[in-house]
């Protein structure tokens, strides 16, 4: 009896496999033949098949990550960008700086001395833990030392001075929780240019959330910054390779043994309006040993140049504004006018991509309106003197794509003001 359903079932199979439009299912003890379907029909139902198929397999790699961003300074009066974050198990939300040129985050808790009013409670988080002394963790932090218990570390962030306990737990930026989060649960600080809800570390060292989130993101991601005027959250942080563009120009990264977290690039030239201007090549050269060079920077607010290159801009800018122009300093700005100007372009030329600035990544306005001044500076005399950093004023309304695995920055103009 068996042998013979078994024929049987085979037969109908050839059969519906022989005569698409023929159907047969088994409704309990009888079989019935269900209505066929058109050739229409069967296209739109295996296309619908291939839909769902396709939203399966692409659920297996990193799903397109977005992080809104808004100007810290409307917001956390902060000279920074700064990302919602969610920390903890149940998440509490901090506005988190972000920063490409750091690589540990740091956020202040509960008991910080000299913090701010908004702290993460480590003691309200059921998924909190400490990382101890001898987890490798704590060798990739800066100027680690041992706790009671746990991993602490000191720092230096612009005029700041933070102490913090190396921490964990689960960050979660856009959809996409990230279990057992390395980070700084600052304790102390003291100075004015810590951000006051934490920092977000976006370099290229250990402890990065491109370190951290390798297998998720796998080390890429984007962001375009709106006008540091802007109220609301209306740029975007991209995170993986998933939804980044596809027409936008290159250039490549270098890699600075020495101060292995920063975004090195060639700048080769700076045209001002027409004319390239004439700079020492020993004014743009990467140097792995001194640390000379350029860097691509979201936490540097005005673009800084060593000596020679901003010279040689600031004197060409103001030969094509208008030489008889009175010219008037504005604090660090050297190069301002109180009268209506004619801007001319700049561009930055790097190996394989030029940049070319709008007026509205030139000209920083006084508050009244009636100054306004170019928005760039000379290089401070200090460790930094001989970098040129390309800071998020020039970065704004752009979209700048750092693709580490192929070690290249792209840029493209992106409005997401």
């Amino acid at each position: 009896m068996k042998l013979t359903l078994s024929l049987l079932f085979l037969s109908l199979s050839l059969v519906q496999g022989l005569n698409p439009k023929c159907d047969v299912q088994d409704n309990g003890s009888t079989l019935q033949a269900i209505k066929p379907l058109s050739w229409e029909e069967s296209v739109l139902q295996m296309q619908a098949k291939d839909t769902t198929r396709l939203q399966f397999l692409d659920s297996l790699v990193a799903r397109k990550s977005v992080v809104p961003i808004a100007s810290g300074r409307q917001i956390i009066q902060s000279p920074t960008y700064i990302v919602r974050a969610k920390i903890g198990t149940p998440p509490q939300t901090l506005l988190l700086a972000m920063d490409t040129s750091n690589d540990a985050a740091w956020i202040p808790c509960t008991a910080c001395d000299g913090c701010a009013s908004t702290l993460f409670a480590p003691e309200k988080s059921t998924t909190f833990k400490n990382v101890s002394c001898a987890a490798p963790e704590c060798k990739q932090v800066p100027n680690p030392g041992c706790g009671v218990s746990s991993c602490n570390f000191n720092l230096t962030y612009g005029s700041s001075s933070i102490a913090a306990n190396l921490v964990q737990d689960t960050i979660t930026l856009a959809t996409d929780p990230v279990p057992s989060y390395t980070f700084g649960c600052v304790s102390k600080t003291t100075g004015t240019s810590a951000p006051p809800q934490g920092l977000l570390g976006l370099g290229r060292g250990p402890l990065s959330l491109l370190s951290q989130t390798q297998n998720l993101y796998q080390s890429t991601f984007s962001y375009c910054l709106p006008s540091f005027k802007s109220l609301n959250f209306s740029g975007s942080l991209r995170l993986g390779p998933v939804a980044q563009p596809k027409r936008i120009k290159y250039t490549p990264l270098l890699k600075n043994p020495r101060r292995s977290s920063l975004y090195y690039v060639n700048l080769e030239a700076i045209r001002v309006g027409r004319k390239v201007v004439d700079i020492p090549p020993a004014a743009l050269a990467f140097n792995p040993t001194t640390g000379a060079g350029t860097i691509f920077d979201s936490g540097t607010v005005f673009t800084r140049l060593v000596a020679p290159v901003y010279v040689a801009v600031r004197d060409e800018f103001r030969r094509r504004v208008g030489p008889k122009l009175t010219v008037t300093s504005l604090g660090g700005f050297d190069t301002c006018y109180n009268v209506p100007i004619v801007v001319p372009t700049i561009t930055f030329i790097f190996t394989g991509m030029n940049v070319t600035l709008p007026q509205d990544n030139i000209l920083i306005h006084s508050t009244a309106g009636s100054t306004t001044c170019l928005a760039m500076a000379g290089a401070p005399d200090n460790v930094n003197s001989v970098l040129n950093v390309i800071a998020n004023m020039q970065q704004q309304n752009h979209r700048v794509l750092y693709d580490v695995p192929n070690s290249r920055v792209g840029v493209a103009r992106e409005l997401c003001t």
